[in-house]
């Protein structure tokens, strides 16, 4: 019979037993964090919280929250890995770091049972996903010190599945690799094939769906919780698009992935993380039921490196299911609304870039899916300027029209007024991880 699941004792756990196993470890990590993490000693003092104070998981909500510039400070305070680590450097094993997108990157810290924490959660996802040991995986993620590139490399070693360790650059010995040695899976960003697409027609001499994947694991942008955008995935190359790999850099490199039954994000970290969700506007819980919206917020289970408590992780989700799901799974499905910080209110209307996206994907090949939200000034905000790469192959008199076309959809499915200027394709910024830069604040 198939193995289901890659740990189905935390996979499958019901909700009364996922309740005591949290209780259990957050107490103790609790205990961890105040006898062993300086910024969490003073960050708590000057709330005047103490350890007594915290005796079950309904008593986080009195704790303050950590963010993104609490651990850069803490990192400016006492470097490389903050004051808020909470083991001896001795006891560090492996250090990667963020990207940095959105202000100075953070070093993360892991000790040899946070990897082996790591790895689990991350061997659940991809297992979800459809990986087996059967398989041979090329890994397109970068490798220079991102959690993506190696910690994701070795979270597909652990299913037993065969890893092609590539990397990112030369895309043209890429494909012969994947050809030469009979390669079915590929692990990347979602946004990697449609790149991919010319390199294998023009090198090969084939269409990309005669190189042989079946299956692609990807993550690290969105996009795929549009169906349009899967199905010109798997009609372009014959594989299955599955979005396999969502995680929080910071915090646990992936503990969330689709499975083959239902196309939601599976929660897959039970025992390592406590999940919350906040109101992103005033911090008040929201209780985690089907249908709602809020800011996830992780604690950290049993983290000995850079433990976290209260972490908020500005992703906005909306909570799919709660109930097990056909493929017996038993954690939340949800999907990514978008990012707190990106938000932007226009006339009422809060808009997301994941929401922009959904409609651009719906207007390729005339776009190419990339686009940038260009701001001159602070809210209020009574509409958005765009600038939106134009496809390859369109004709350049036809710019003025699709910009239009595309100034329509927005009205009629997002409700907000947006003027587009066609940019050429590759020309708008990214980030060293080859992510386009959302939005661009230019006051």
């Amino acid at each position: 019979m198939e193995r289901t699941m890659w740990n189905p004792a935390m996979e499958a756990i019901s909700l009364s037993d996922q309740n005591k196993l949290e209780q259990q470890k957050l107490m103790a990590q609790i205990e961890y964090v105040f006898s062993n993490s300086t910024m969490y000693q003073e960050k708590y003092s000057q709330a005047g919280m103490s350890q007594k104070d915290i005796s079950c998981v309904q008593d986080l909500a009195k704790l303050p929250f950590t963010t993104k510039t609490d651990l850069r400070e803490s990192q400016v305070r006492k470097p490389p890995y903050g004051d808020f680590l909470a083991a001896s450097s001795d006891r560090v094993n492996r250090v990667h770091r963020t990207s940095g997108a959105t202000g100075q990157f953070i070093y993360t810290a892991l000790t040899h049972n946070d990897l082996k924490m790591t790895n689990d959660c991350g061997a659940r996802a991809f297992w979800a996903a459809g990986l087996r040991p059967h398989h041979r995986v090329v890994h397109c993620l970068n490798y220079c010190l991102w959690m993506g590139g190696y910690t994701d490399h070795s979270n597909l070693e652990l299913t037993g599945a065969t890893v092609f360790p590539f990397g990112v650059g030369n895309s043209r010995q890429l494909v012969r690799v994947i050809r030469d040695a009979g390669i079915r899976v590929i692990s990347s960003t979602p946004s990697y094939p449609a790149y991919l697409e010319d390199v294998v027609r023009d090198e090969l001499g084939i269409e990309p769906k005669d190189l042989g994947l079946r299956l692609g694991l990807f993550g690290g942008e969105s996009g795929l919780e549009n169906p349009s955008y899967r199905n010109r995935i798997a009609d372009t190359w014959g594989m299955q698009p599955q979005n396999a790999n969502y995680g929080v850099s910071d915090v646990l490199c992936n503990f969330a992935s689709v499975c083959n039954e239902t196309y939601q994000l599976h929660f897959l970290a039970q025992g390592a993380l406590l999940a919350q969700l906040v109101d992103p506007t005033t911090g008040e819980d929201i209780p985690l039921e089907d249908g709602v919206k809020g800011e996830l917020v992780l604690t950290h289970l049993e983290k000995e490196a850079q433990p976290l408590v209260r972490y908020r992780t500005s992703d906005i989700l909306e909570i799919l299911g709660t109930g097990p799901c056909r493929c017996g799974r038993a954690g939340f499905r949800f999907r990514v609304v978008g990012r707190a910080d990106d938000m932007l209110n226009v006339k009422g209307v809060n808009v997301f870039p994941n929401g922009i996206s959904q409609v651009i994907q719906e207007m390729v090949p005339d776009l190419n899916g990339e686009f940038q939200i260009v701001l001159d000034h602070p809210s209020p905000y009574t509409g958005l300027n765009l600038s939106v790469e134009h496809g390859a192959d369109i004709d350049l008199d036809q710019k003025d029209a699709i910009a239009r076309k595309l100034e329509g959809k927005i009205k009629a499915v997002l409700n907000f007024k947006a003027q587009v200027n066609m940019v050429p394709p590759q020309s708008i910024q990214r980030t060293e991880m080859g992510k386009a830069v959302r939005v661009l604040r230019r006051y």
